[in-house]
């Protein structure tokens, strides 16, 4: 017997090396689709000793006019990110994960937002089937929420729905990661969902580039009080290419800044692939490889 169960073990572990394979416990984060550019996911570079999340922008719960689907989303990414292309990524990559960003701020002219369900629980129910059928077409993994704008008194239905859906989700298995991204106007909301439902949420794609900071000191400013607001642990450092907030090398300083101020740097999100076509990916790359050399694990 106990060899039997020797046996087993070493087969088991055997499997987990096999299909898990072991990074460094780092993840680097790249949101690519939004604006219509073709860009596709071979284009980016990727290491392969650290986690790497493509998040497509966006699914949204609207038709192509901007009215509200009552939770039946649909993709509205570029073109060139079939489902055919997911699987080759992760096939070719086997540290990529692939996730559905849901909402974002627009769709074409019209600016999008949370509104209070009438029937949360249809929303909810709705907003499951949709996004499992987007899941397994598109062979994807996780879903990351962005909703940018709320109607006055809308917090309490975004955390039950927004929280529910991912905990079915994960609890049917359709999802494995799920991720959340406020930025400083929208702060409220999520400290709610995050409250209620942080045991669901994996990680916290601050967008730090609202913040409206310039200076590492000032990064360092923001993000202490984010992590008072999130857990820490799973709060991801942010930079928009060609956009707003610490730019060019000042963002790398902010990094160095948060590491010797006791911070972890777990991971890097960067908004976005579309925009990093223009400079060969150096920020991807210069991200990577801080996230690799860092002392900190």
């Amino acid at each position: 017997m106990l060899i039997m169960f020797r046996q087993f073990l070493y087969v088991t572990c055997v499997a987990v090396l096999i299909f898990y394979p072991i990074c460094d416990g780092k993840v680097m984060m790249e949101y690519i689709g939004a604006t219509g550019v073709p860009v596709a996911f071979t284009s980016v570079p990727i290491q392969d000793a650290l986690d790497f999340h493509f998040i497509l922008s966006f699914a949204i719960d609207a038709d192509s006019t901007g009215i509200a689907q009552n939770g039946i989303f649909s993709p509205y990414w570029t073109q060139t990110l079939t489902p055919d292309s997911v699987a080759d990524i992760k096939r070719h990559h086997s540290n990529v994960r692939v996730m559905a960003s849901l909402s974002g701020w627009s769709l074409g002219g019209k600016v999008l937002s949370w509104y209070n369900p009438k029937d949360q629980q249809a929303w909810i129910s709705n907003a499951f089937s949709s996004l499992k059928s987007i899941v397994e077409e598109n062979h994807l993994d996780g879903i990351d929420i962005d909703y940018e704008n709320f109607p006055r008194n809308g917090n309490a239905s975004f955390s039950h729905c927004i929280g529910e859906l991912i905990t079915l989700l994960k609890n049917h298995s359709v999802i494995s990661i799920a991720t959340i991204a406020p930025f400083h106007r929208t702060v409220g909301p999520y400290i709610e969902l995050f409250s209620r439902y942080g045991n669901v949420i994996d990680y916290v794609n601050h967008q730090f580039y609202t913040d409206r900071v310039g200076t590492p000191k000032g990064y360092l400013q923001a993000f202490e009080l984010r992590s008072s607001q999130f857990d820490k642990e799973k709060l991801i450092p942010s930079y928009e290419v060609n956009g707003r907030g610490v730019q060019g090398t000042v963002f790398f300083d902010a990094l160095r800044l948060l590491e010797s101020s006791g911070f972890d740097v777990n991971g890097i999100m960067i908004f976005s692939a579309d925009a990093s076509l223009s400079n060969n990916f150096y920020y991807e790359k210069q991200s990577q490889a801080f996230l690799l050399n860092s002392t900190k694990a």
